[in-house]
């Protein structure tokens, strides 16, 4: 059976885009990679936050819609985007975080790791994983978080759920992972060998009500493979277990596949490339906006109705000097 290899990305619902870009880059030191738009519906942005190269793994991702209802918690939903950073790191990121104005939870320990929790501007939970396993990250130098504490990538993400057990069954049969273990009302299954950015968690609650999507929540999860023909074999496999993908879908720089897993959350199948340099100087990834070439001849009015955006702000100076 063919698996996926990990996360390649996480996208999530933000609101105010230069907010947004002021926190990511400015305070949580990662590197605005691509500069684009979303392409189903091109009057927003498309931010892509990752490493210095913006490898798949370390991409998170934001659409803003400031004018879209705060997100809604229940199942069927995404409820926590987990962020890796070096061993003995916490102290340094609660610091950090409160000298930004943002109030970190005490760390606790899931799963042998110790984990700082922490909402971001617009309600985003995010949890920083101390991990020392993440050593194909490449440091940006441009950062404003010294490279011995940076966020390394994704780390993994937890899922709330009604009924677990169909989850379970199509992650397993249909994705390739197997379970790992539970620890307080959670079941942690991995892939590819398990490890950063190779898990899910599952928490089963029944009687919570469905989620929406909003200002604050995740819009869906890919994960990896690393071709067109793995992608492909992993379409069949999600089809013939009963879910139903969507054909390829070229974003130019991955391809891709959506559908929804038993619980309803949306989940994606990227390829690893091409990447974010096939149109784009790796020295200036992010600093202007990228269209792909079917967007191009709407350029005009695509920015016409896109806020301008300047470099990171008042937050990174809030957090300067952590």
């Amino acid at each position: 059976m063919k698996s996926v290899q990990g996360v390649h990305h996480i996208t999530c619902i933000s609101g105010d885009a230069q907010e947004n870009v002021d926190f990511y880059t400015g305070v949580m030191g990662m590197r605005l990679v691509k500069r684009s738009v979303n392409q189903d519906a091109p009057d927003t942005y498309h931010l892509f936050y990752a490493d210095a190269e913006g490898r798949p793994g370390t991409d998170l991702t934001f659409f803003p819609w400031p004018g879209m209802p705060p997100a809604r918690a229940g199942v069927g939903l995404t409820m926590e985007v987990a962020l890796a950073v070096p061993a003995n790191s916490l102290g340094f990121w609660a610091e950090r975080l409160g000298r930004a104005g943002m109030k970190a939870g005490e760390p606790v320990t899931r799963f042998g790791e110790r984990t700082l929790t922490v909402m971001d501007p617009h309600g985003l939970p995010l949890a920083l994983v101390e991990t020392d396993q993440r050593e194909d990250f490449a440091p940006w130098t441009g950062s404003p978080v010294p490279e011995e504490r940076q966020v390394r990538g994704l780390h993994g993400v937890r899922l709330w759920e009604r009924s677990s057990a169909p989850t379970q069954q199509f992650i397993t049969q249909a994705l390739g992972f197997s379970a790992l273990g539970e620890e307080q009302g959670w079941q942690r299954f991995i892939v590819a060998g398990g490890g950063s950015g190779r898990f899910i968690d599952l928490a089963e609650v029944p009687n919570v009500p469905r989620g929406a999507w909003g200002v604050g929540g995740v819009h869906h999860v890919a994960w990896r493979t690393p071709d067109d023909t793995s992608q492909l074999e992993l379409r069949e496999q999600v089809q013939t277990v009963g879910r139903r993908p969507t054909p390829v879908i070229d974003r130019f720089w991955f391809k891709s596949i959506y559908f929804t897993e038993p619980g309803g959350v949306l989940f994606e199948i990227a390829t690893d490339g091409p990447g974010f340099a096939i149109d784009e100087d790796p020295e200036t990834l992010g600093e202007k906006l990228i269209l792909p070439p079917w967007l191009e001849p709407q350029r005009a009015e695509i920015e016409s109705n896109l806020p301008v955006l300047t470099g990171a702000r008042d937050m990174e100076r809030g957090a300067r000097g952590a």
